[in-house]
């Protein structure tokens, strides 16, 4: 949550009234204890290593065509977004600005003679303000009528001619650096014989006046299973151009027609992972203020019910049998699986829980490369950094004392161990005889072998919380 402000001060009331007071008191507890997110600070990069990236020489430049929907878009604001674009060290770009409140907009200033001076609440002329920049690279467009932002944002495709398209909100700011290290991640990738078709970066939030920074986002890479249950890739977001002109922005989904556009394009390449890139840097400020979804959740319900909507069109588009229902968290989903993941989903070779030990504290569950546990030591009832902790994962690696196996993969157990060592439970789950399990030490080590070789083999593993049982602890 951060600090103690008014925004996160809503964020609690409207999470009491969604919960009820046990699962807030284990939200406050949780926050209260990780006291290290008070302490963030963004540092900028050094102006020495701005000055080595504006002398860069590059060749054959990537292009990039910011789209900006604008609706009465206060002045502060506006400036502050437009100058956070025309200051990047990457100069290679296009900024295309829709104005969708621009008859509004020139109403206001039409009338601003007959009202007094100073009215702050006058509607700028954003056709003059943007003209006044005199650079060639800002792109203003009126449009005729306001059509909801996805439409808004289509608009601007027609004009885009950059290699990747990025968005931008109207009232947020990116990092000085930030369309150099997507145009970096880029040439990296050519290098490498990839063409990368998502782009996203770290975030953090900003106050109203844009000075202080709170609450950053360190994501994870891509996680197709994460992303079912959250945009957690938000923002900084560029597409290949082609790819965002072929699939655009759906109206139907206003409110969350970005995480609609990231699920179908996750759809396309989750098999190809190496096409989407995360870089693990702060360069996107996301605004807060009272009426922002990242401030307010209740400002924008309407967003979250869209989210749900965007997930349940993906998930019936690749003819899984699910039903997808709202979690405790807003804006985060749950998608269950009718006849089982295996069902629904072949490339799923095992799916995993965690356990708790006697004291309700996490021991085992899923893991990475190492043998390290997500969320080890976590009390029952805490939600993790960003809720991840409720959240279904991709794994790298699942603890066999809390498995389920695909059928088709029992094989892959069988040749490891031999039937002998293997017995079915009462749900004829094939499992580990339990002396094989009985230290840490050689639970894990058998649970990483089995976990690469499920992976070796093609298969996916999916990590899920609500698989999770108390009472199996040691």
């Amino acid at each position: 949550m951060g600090k103690l402000n008014m925004n996160n001060l809503r964020k609690t009331l409207y999470y009491l009234k969604k919960n009820g007071l046990k699962d807030t008191m284990y939200a406050v507890t949780e926050r209260m204890q990780n006291s290290n997110m008070d302490s963030y600070t963004y540092t900028a990069p050094s102006e020495g290593m701005l000055k080595t990236q504006r002398e860069r020489n590059w060749k054959n430049p990537v292009t990039f065509s910011i789209l900006v929907p604008l609706y009465h878009t206060p002045k502060a604001y506006f400036k502050e977004m437009v100058e956070s674009v025309l200051q990047q060290t990457y100069p290679y770009f296009q900024l295309i600005l829709l104005d969708a409140g621009a008859e509004a907009a020139e109403k206001a200033v039409a009338e601003e003679n007959t009202k007094a001076k100073g009215n702050s609440k006058m509607l700028p002329d954003l056709s003059k303000l943007a003209a006044e920049y005199g650079d060639d690279r800002i792109c203003y467009y009126k449009l005729a009528e306001n059509l909801g932002i996805a439409e808004n944002t289509n608009a601007g495709l027609e004009y885009a001619t950059g290699d990747y398209i990025a968005l931008l909100d109207h009232d947020d700011i990116l990092t000085v650096d930030a369309l150099y290290e997507f145009a970096k991640a880029i040439e990296d990738g050519k290098k490498r014989g990839v063409e990368l078709q998502l782009l996203y970066s770290d975030e953090d939030k900003c106050d109203g006046d844009g000075k202080s920074f709170y609450e950053p986002h360190n994501k994870l890479d891509f996680n197709f299973d994460l992303l079912l249950t959250n945009n957690y890739i938000c923002h900084f977001t560029a597409l290949k151009a082609e790819l965002f002109k072929e699939l655009k922005l759906r109206g139907e989904y206003n409110g969350a027609q970005d995480f609609d556009l990231v699920l179908r394009v996750a759809g396309r390449f989750r098999k190809t992972p190496q096409q989407i890139c995360h870089i693990p840097k702060i360069l996107y400020h996301w605004r807060c203020h009272r009426d922002s979804t990242a401030a307010n959740p209740a400002s924008k319900s309407y967003a979250y019910e869209a989210g749900k909507q965007a997930v349940e069109a993906f998930v019936a588009e690749q003819g899984w049998d699910v039903d997808v229902t709202h979690s405790k968290h807003q804006g985060f989903y749950r998608v269950w699986y009718n006849q089982g993941i295996f069902k629904a989903r072949p490339e799923v070779g095992a799916e995993g829980g965690y356990l708790y030990d006697k004291a309700g504290k996490i021991y085992a569950g899923m893991m990475d490369a190492r043998g390290t546990v997500a969320f080890g030591g976590m009390i029952s009832g805490f939600s993790g950094y960003m809720n991840r902790a409720h959240m279904v994962h991709e794994a790298e690696a699942l603890d066999l004392r809390y498995i389920h196996i695909n059928p088709d993969c029992e094989e892959l157990l069988i040749q490891m161990l031999g039937e002998h060592n293997l017995y079915r439970d009462k749900y004829n789950k094939l499992q580990v005889k339990p002396e094989f399990l009985e230290s840490d030490e050689q639970a894990v080590a058998l649970s990483l072998k089995f976990s690469k070789a499920l992976k070796d083999a093609g298969y996916v593993l999916v990590w899920d919380p609500y698989l999770s049982n108390i009472n199996q602890n040691r």
